[in-house]
Formats: structure tokens, C-alpha cells, sequence
């Protein structure tokens, strides 16, 4: 199992920001990659490397069948699917679907927490529905 903790909270300093240019609601690799090299000051190429050796580390964990939990963020994991029989969409036709095992990732309590926070606060900070303000 590979751990990764720190000893600060690394989640305090997330803040729900503004939507992106692309598309809302979603932040891609590049996105990433550009937050990461203005946040730790570096540049696009090396704050690339650093995310693709966090994303090859995670994958190659999990091809060998460890776990990673990362403290305070939550777990990656494989889950195993049994086979099963299931249904071409167009034809109806019957298909055999065989075992196979996929990722999962399940979120860390420090995370579900502070979503819900910013979440909370975003609700309470919005108008009632088709009310008026009094």
C-alpha cells in the first residue's frame, strides 16, 4: 500500500473559484498542470513532469495491485466485476460481459467535509428560489 500524509490539513487552502473558460463544472489536465505550476511557481514543463509522475505512480500502483491512500484526500483502489451477461443496445442481442477489475477511487473524510462546507456556504449565500429578498 502506498501512504502519502502530511502534517499540515492540504485541503485549507482550497476555495470554490470561478468557472473555467473551457467548460464549467470541469478541470482538465492542462488546467491542472497550469494551477499547479502558478501555485508552486514553476514552469508549465515542470509542473507538467510533476503531474504526469503523480498520475504514472497511481496507475502503476494499482497495476500491481496496491492501494494508495493519500491522508486527508481519500484512497484509490481496484474493485473486481464478475462477469455477467448483458445486452447489446442496439440489437437487444445478448452479450457475455467477462470479470475485470476497475479503479475506484473513494474520497477521505477531510475532503467530503470541506465539500460539504463550501457547499453549505454557497447555498446559504444564495437567494431563496423565485422569492423576494426581505
Amino acid at each position: 500500500m502506498v501512504s502519502v500524509m502530511s502534517e499540515e490539513a492540504p485541503l485549507d487552502h482550497l476555495e470554490p473559484e470561478e468557472a473555467s473558460e473551457s467548460k464549467a463544472g470541469v478541470m482538465t489536465k492542462a488546467e491542472l498542470v497550469d494551477e499547479v505550476a502558478r501555485v508552486v511557481q514553476l514552469t508549465k514543463k515542470q509542473a507538467e513532469t510533476i503531474v504526469n509522475i503523480v498520475f504514472d505512480s497511481i496507475v502503476d500502483s494499482l497495476r500491481s495491485g496496491q492501494k494508495i491512500e493519500l491522508r486527508g484526500f481519500g484512497s484509490f483502489r481496484l474493485r473486481s466485476r464478475k462477469s455477467r451477461t448483458g445486452r447489446n443496445p442496439k440489437t437487444g442481442e445478448k452479450v457475455e460481459v467477462p470479470s475485470k477489475k476497475i479503479p475506484y477511487f473513494k474520497p477521505g473524510k477531510e475532503l467530503k467535509e470541506l465539500i460539504n462546507k463550501v457547499l453549505e456556504a454557497a447555498t446559504a449565500a444564495a437567494p431563496p428560489e423565485g422569492g423576494e429578498s426581505v
